[in-house]
């Protein structure tokens, strides 16, 4: 059974710093690209950042120099580690994983960024 399990979500100031991750099971997750995404109230899904099985990243513009993604293989989990919080990253973050589409998403975190 494919799962994908995000954590670390939570409450942080404006200029803050918060780690999520993306537990995986049940795939052969260093075959994977994973991927983050993000759900704004009101607004569509957006792509956040992208790594592949062979560690390449990419980022939206908007993240770009604050976030960054990483895996580690061993442990079957993917990061997203964010600073320089705004309020606009204020979203359900969540984590997909893909070989050469978006196969399987996991149910999301809450990142709130609030003073």
């Amino acid at each position: 059974q494919v799962q994908l399990m995000e954590s670390g979500g939570g409450l942080v100031q404006p200029g803050g710093s918060l780690r999520v991750s993306c537990a995986a099971s049940g795939f052969t997750f260093r075959r994977y690209a994973m991927r983050w995404f993000r759900q704004a109230p009101g607004k569509e899904r957006e792509f956040v950042a992208h790594i592949s099985s062979g560690y390449s990243t990419n980022y939206a513009a908007s993240v770009k120099g604050r976030f960054t993604i990483s895996r580690d293989n061993a442990k079957n989990t993917a990061y997203l580690q964010m600073n320089e919080l705004k309020p606009e990253d204020t979203a359900i973050y969540v984590c997909n994983a893909g070989v050469d589409d978006y196969r399987y998403w996991g149910q999301g975190t809450q990142v709130t960024v609030s003073s």
